[in-house]
Protein backbone atom coordinates (compact mmCIF):
# COMPACT_ATOMS: atom_id res chain seq x y z
CA UNK A 1 0.00 0.00 0.00
CA UNK A 2 1.46 3.32 -1.07
CA UNK A 3 1.51 5.79 1.84
CA UNK A 4 -0.25 9.07 1.21
CA UNK A 5 1.77 12.24 1.09
CA UNK A 6 -0.47 13.89 3.69
CA UNK A 7 -1.93 11.41 6.24
CA UNK A 8 -5.56 12.02 7.20
CA UNK A 9 -5.85 13.72 10.58
CA UNK A 10 -8.65 13.80 13.14
CA UNK A 11 -9.40 17.37 12.06
CA UNK A 12 -9.83 16.16 8.48
CA UNK A 13 -12.33 13.54 9.62
CA UNK A 14 -14.18 16.06 11.82
CA UNK A 15 -14.38 18.57 8.94
CA UNK A 16 -15.59 15.88 6.56
CA UNK A 17 -18.40 14.81 8.91
CA UNK A 18 -19.36 18.43 9.64
CA UNK A 19 -19.55 19.23 5.93
CA UNK A 20 -21.23 15.97 4.93
CA UNK A 21 -24.41 15.84 7.03
CA UNK A 22 -25.90 12.95 5.02
CA UNK A 23 -22.94 10.62 5.69
CA UNK A 24 -24.70 8.81 8.55
CA UNK A 25 -27.88 8.59 6.50
CA UNK A 26 -25.96 6.56 3.92
CA UNK A 27 -24.15 4.59 6.64
CA UNK A 28 -26.78 4.30 9.37
CA UNK A 29 -25.28 1.03 10.63
CA UNK A 30 -22.31 2.96 12.00
CA UNK A 31 -24.49 4.78 14.53
CA UNK A 32 -25.18 1.55 16.41
CA UNK A 33 -21.78 -0.07 15.86
CA UNK A 34 -19.57 2.79 17.10
CA UNK A 35 -18.90 2.31 20.81
CA UNK A 36 -18.01 5.22 23.10
CA UNK A 37 -17.43 5.74 26.79
CA UNK A 38 -20.73 6.49 28.53
CA UNK A 39 -19.19 9.36 30.48
CA UNK A 40 -20.29 7.62 33.69
CA UNK A 41 -17.86 4.83 34.50
CA UNK A 42 -16.27 2.42 32.03
CA UNK A 43 -19.46 1.19 30.35
CA UNK A 44 -19.44 1.47 26.55
CA UNK A 45 -22.50 2.79 24.73
CA UNK A 46 -23.42 3.44 21.13
CA UNK A 47 -22.99 6.84 19.54
CA UNK A 48 -26.76 7.32 19.63
CA UNK A 49 -26.93 6.56 23.37
CA UNK A 50 -24.04 8.92 24.08
CA UNK A 51 -25.70 11.72 22.12
CA UNK A 52 -29.00 11.10 23.95
CA UNK A 53 -27.18 11.21 27.29
CA UNK A 54 -25.45 14.48 26.40
CA UNK A 55 -28.78 15.94 25.31
CA UNK A 56 -30.40 14.90 28.60
CA UNK A 57 -27.59 16.60 30.54
CA UNK A 58 -28.02 19.76 28.48
CA UNK A 59 -31.79 19.77 29.06
CA UNK A 60 -31.23 19.26 32.79
CA UNK A 61 -28.87 22.24 32.86
CA UNK A 62 -31.39 24.41 31.00
CA UNK A 63 -34.17 23.34 33.38
CA UNK A 64 -32.00 24.37 36.33
CA UNK A 65 -31.37 27.77 34.75
CA UNK A 66 -35.08 28.29 34.12
CA UNK A 67 -35.90 27.42 37.74
CA UNK A 68 -33.23 29.89 38.92
CA UNK A 69 -34.61 32.61 36.65
CA UNK A 70 -38.15 32.03 37.95
CA UNK A 71 -36.94 32.14 41.55
CA UNK A 72 -34.95 35.35 40.98
CA UNK A 73 -37.96 36.88 39.22
CA UNK A 74 -40.21 36.02 42.15
CA UNK A 75 -37.63 37.44 44.58
CA UNK A 76 -37.46 40.69 42.58
CA UNK A 77 -41.25 41.00 42.58
CA UNK A 78 -41.27 40.45 46.34
CA UNK A 79 -38.66 43.17 46.88
CA UNK A 80 -40.56 45.57 44.63
CA UNK A 81 -43.76 44.95 46.62
CA UNK A 82 -41.95 45.64 49.91
CA UNK A 83 -40.41 48.81 48.53
CA UNK A 84 -43.80 50.02 47.32
CA UNK A 85 -45.43 49.40 50.71
CA UNK A 86 -42.59 51.23 52.46
CA UNK A 87 -42.80 54.18 50.05
CA UNK A 88 -46.59 54.37 50.46
CA UNK A 89 -46.14 54.49 54.22
CA UNK A 90 -43.82 57.49 53.87
CA UNK A 91 -46.27 59.25 51.54
CA UNK A 92 -49.07 58.68 54.03
CA UNK A 93 -47.13 60.09 56.99
CA UNK A 94 -48.93 63.37 57.67
CA UNK A 95 -46.50 65.00 60.11
CA UNK A 96 -42.99 65.70 58.82
CA UNK A 97 -41.46 65.11 62.27
CA UNK A 98 -42.76 61.51 62.17
CA UNK A 99 -40.96 60.68 58.92
CA UNK A 100 -37.58 59.47 60.30
CA UNK A 101 -39.24 57.01 62.67
CA UNK A 102 -41.66 55.85 59.97
CA UNK A 103 -38.81 55.27 57.53
CA UNK A 104 -36.69 53.30 60.01
CA UNK A 105 -39.59 51.25 61.37
CA UNK A 106 -40.82 50.49 57.85
CA UNK A 107 -37.41 49.17 56.82
CA UNK A 108 -37.25 46.90 59.89
CA UNK A 109 -40.77 45.59 59.21
CA UNK A 110 -40.74 45.22 55.43
CA UNK A 111 -37.16 44.07 54.84
CA UNK A 112 -36.62 42.10 58.06
CA UNK A 113 -33.65 44.21 59.13
CA UNK A 114 -32.96 43.71 62.87
CA UNK A 115 -32.08 47.35 63.57
CA UNK A 116 -32.31 50.69 61.76
CA UNK A 117 -31.71 54.30 62.72
CA UNK A 118 -31.82 57.64 60.90
CA UNK A 119 -30.31 61.02 61.67
CA UNK A 120 -30.84 64.16 59.60
CA UNK A 121 -29.01 67.49 59.68
CA UNK A 122 -29.64 70.94 58.28
CA UNK A 123 -33.28 70.71 59.34
CA UNK A 124 -35.79 73.50 59.84
CA UNK A 125 -35.35 75.12 63.24
CA UNK A 126 -38.65 73.80 64.54
CA UNK A 127 -37.20 70.27 64.32
CA UNK A 128 -33.78 71.01 65.81
CA UNK A 129 -34.78 69.60 69.21
CA UNK A 130 -36.04 66.30 67.81
CA UNK A 131 -34.08 63.15 68.54
CA UNK A 132 -33.43 62.51 64.83
CA UNK A 133 -31.70 65.91 64.52
CA UNK A 134 -29.55 65.81 67.66
CA UNK A 135 -26.39 63.99 68.72
CA UNK A 136 -24.80 64.30 65.28
CA UNK A 137 -21.09 65.12 65.30
CA UNK A 138 -19.26 66.93 62.51
CA UNK A 139 -17.17 63.75 62.03
CA UNK A 140 -20.30 61.74 61.19
CA UNK A 141 -21.46 64.40 58.74
CA UNK A 142 -18.04 64.48 57.08
CA UNK A 143 -17.95 60.68 56.89
CA UNK A 144 -21.45 60.51 55.37
CA UNK A 145 -20.57 63.17 52.79
CA UNK A 146 -17.51 61.12 51.77
CA UNK A 147 -19.60 58.07 50.86
CA UNK A 148 -20.11 57.86 47.11
CA UNK A 149 -22.03 54.60 47.68
CA UNK A 150 -23.43 52.82 50.74
CA UNK A 151 -20.87 51.14 52.98
CA UNK A 152 -21.53 47.46 53.69
CA UNK A 153 -19.34 45.39 55.97
CA UNK A 154 -18.24 44.72 59.52
CA UNK A 155 -18.86 47.25 62.24
CA UNK A 156 -15.42 48.66 62.92
CA UNK A 157 -16.53 51.06 65.62
CA UNK A 158 -18.52 53.55 63.54
CA UNK A 159 -19.86 56.41 65.64
CA UNK A 160 -23.25 56.29 63.89
CA UNK A 161 -23.82 52.73 65.16
CA UNK A 162 -24.40 54.24 68.60
CA UNK A 163 -27.68 55.64 67.28
CA UNK A 164 -29.11 52.11 67.33
CA UNK A 165 -31.11 50.77 70.25
CA UNK A 166 -28.61 47.92 70.71
CA UNK A 167 -25.27 48.90 69.16
CA UNK A 168 -23.49 45.92 70.75
CA UNK A 169 -25.55 43.60 68.50
CA UNK A 170 -24.47 45.36 65.30
CA UNK A 171 -21.84 42.98 63.93
CA UNK A 172 -22.41 43.91 60.28
CA UNK A 173 -23.79 47.23 59.08
CA UNK A 174 -24.92 49.18 56.05
CA UNK A 175 -24.33 52.94 56.20
CA UNK A 176 -26.40 54.74 53.59
CA UNK A 177 -25.98 58.45 52.84
CA UNK A 178 -29.28 60.27 52.38
CA UNK A 179 -29.75 62.63 49.46
CA UNK A 180 -32.89 64.29 48.18
CA UNK A 181 -31.85 63.27 44.66
CA UNK A 182 -28.87 61.77 42.84
CA UNK A 183 -25.92 64.13 43.05
CA UNK A 184 -27.52 66.31 45.75
CA UNK A 185 -25.67 67.05 49.03
CA UNK A 186 -25.86 64.46 51.79
CA UNK A 187 -28.45 65.52 54.38
CA UNK A 188 -28.51 62.49 56.64
CA UNK A 189 -27.40 58.92 57.29
CA UNK A 190 -29.37 55.69 57.47
CA UNK A 191 -27.84 52.91 59.56
CA UNK A 192 -28.91 49.29 59.10
CA UNK A 193 -27.46 46.59 61.35
CA UNK A 194 -27.57 42.87 61.95
CA UNK A 195 -26.10 40.47 64.53
CA UNK A 196 -25.13 38.21 61.60
CA UNK A 197 -21.51 38.99 60.56
CA UNK A 198 -22.24 38.26 56.88
CA UNK A 199 -25.67 39.95 56.55
CA UNK A 200 -23.96 43.04 55.15
CA UNK A 201 -20.63 42.38 53.44
CA UNK A 202 -18.23 44.24 51.17
CA UNK A 203 -19.01 42.11 48.10
CA UNK A 204 -22.76 42.68 48.09
CA UNK A 205 -24.41 44.97 45.54
CA UNK A 206 -25.36 48.43 46.80
CA UNK A 207 -27.64 49.68 44.00
CA UNK A 208 -30.82 48.83 45.89
CA UNK A 209 -29.51 50.38 49.11
CA UNK A 210 -28.60 53.54 47.20
CA UNK A 211 -32.17 53.77 45.81
CA UNK A 212 -33.47 53.25 49.34
CA UNK A 213 -31.31 56.16 50.48
CA UNK A 214 -32.57 58.39 47.67
CA UNK A 215 -36.22 57.63 48.50
CA UNK A 216 -35.67 58.25 52.20
CA UNK A 217 -33.71 61.41 51.45
CA UNK A 218 -36.46 62.74 49.19
CA UNK A 219 -39.14 62.05 51.82
CA UNK A 220 -37.05 63.64 54.58
CA UNK A 221 -36.58 66.81 52.53
CA UNK A 222 -39.83 67.95 54.17
CA UNK A 223 -37.77 68.51 57.34
CA UNK A 224 -35.48 71.06 55.71
CA UNK A 225 -36.17 74.78 55.47
CA UNK A 226 -38.52 75.46 52.59
CA UNK A 227 -37.69 78.22 50.13
CA UNK A 228 -39.86 81.31 50.44
CA UNK A 229 -41.91 82.50 47.49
Amino acid sequence: MIPTEHPITEDDIANFLANTPDFFERHAELLSSVQLSSGHGNRAVSLQERQAGMLREKIKGLETRVVDMIRHGQDNVGIADKLQRWTCKLLQTAQARDLPAAAAEGIVTEFQIPQAAIKVWGVNGIFSGERFASGISSDVQTFAASLSAPYCGVNSGFEAVNWLAEPALALSVALIPLRASAGAPVVGLLVLASPEPERFHSDMGTDFLARLGELAGAALSRLRPQPTA
